[in-house]
């Protein structure tokens, strides 16, 4: 592997991820064998799917200590683009856990950003309503459920929409599902309530190659889950259930976000398939399908009416 791919190895493998594993299945097509330094083969595709921010005309939208808003309060600038009293603030891309920034940066949206924006709009009295323009196909789970539950507060206290401009799977729809309301495009797509974590097993590549791999281990497990061995069953159970006690929790966010719209056992049942638009209003994971712009200038009209 070239050091240069470890750190993304590092946040890809052996950790849990809210992603549609569409995405999942492009990443390891396009690095996969980057990093693993030979062919990657995925034993069950689901169908890759390309989705970068800004790509064949698509639009764009636009920690401890509060170190983005006390960036921001010094300045006496909000970070956020604003509309006739309502924010827009921007859930697309990747999202990530930790990120000294706000918006979109090289295809990445950090829950360390919009909880800066989240905590700044709640604390404005410019910031009358907040619109979250949602495209993401998911990510990291670090970060994502206290990301959501500042979603829920703001929620709570000022009129919130999310507007899907395309689609919000896996974390990006546990982010939305957490705004008053969420309208999404005809041919836009949510859903996939569920957790992933890949597993890489070089162990077979490194024999072929002639390569003996000798690790030293101070403490029977130190070395779980490592990709030069194959996944022991214990750690591989470990795993799932870690993941199947996420899933739990990110149904019960979904539950809660939408209210009475669609209950945590029906969360449960999508079994992380994804839905169409029609599909998804059905469902109850959204309100209305209608065009992105004209949904957010009813919100606005509503807001300033309010």
């Amino acid at each position: 592997m070239s050091l240069r791919f470890a750190q993304v190895a590092q946040r890809v493998f052996n950790t849990p991820l809210m992603y549609d594993p569409r995405k999942a299945e492009a990443f390891l097509h396009g690095l996969g064998s980057r990093i693993a330094g030979d062919t990657v083969v995925i034993t069950n595709p689901a169908g890759a799917v390309d989705h970068v921010a800004g790509a064949d005309g698509r639009p764009l939208a636009g920690k401890l200590g509060g170190r983005i808003e006390r960036a921001y309060t010094r300045h006496n600038v909000l970070p956020f683009a604003m509309v006739d009293n309502v924010a827009i603030i921007e859930v697309e891309g990747t999202l990530v856990h930790k990120g000294g920034w706000v918006g979109n940066n090289s295809g990445e949206t950090s829950y360390q950003g919009l909880q800066a924006q989240i905590a700044m709009a709640r604390k404005s009295p410019q910031v009358k309503g907040v619109v979250f323009e949602c495209d993401s196909y998911g990510g990291e789970v670090s970060g994502a459920f206290e990301t959501a539950a500042a979603i829920s507060q703001l929620s709570r206290e000022k009129p919130t929409i999310s507007i899907l401009t395309d689609f919000a799977y896996s974390a990006g729809y546990l982010l939305g599902a957490q705004s008053r309301q969420l309208v999404m495009p005809r041919f836009g797509g949510a859903g996939s309530i569920g957790v992933i974590m890949i597993h890489a097993d070089y162990s077979q590549a490194l024999e072929q190659e002639g390569i003996r791999l000798t690790i030293i281990r101070s403490g029977e497990k130190k070395a779980d889950g490592n990709p030069y061995e194959p996944l022991g069953a214990e750690i591989a159970q470990k795993w799932q259930a870690q993941a199947d006690a996420m899933r739990v929790e990110f149904a019960g966010a979904v539950a809660r976000g939408r209210g009475n719209r669609i209950t945590k056992a029906k969360a449960l049942a999508t079994e992380a398939r994804v839905y169409d638009a029609g599909e998804a209003v059905a469902m109850g994971l959204a309100d209305a399908v209608g065009d992105p712009l004209e949904a957010f200038d009813a919100f606005v009209s509503e807001v300033n009416r309010g």
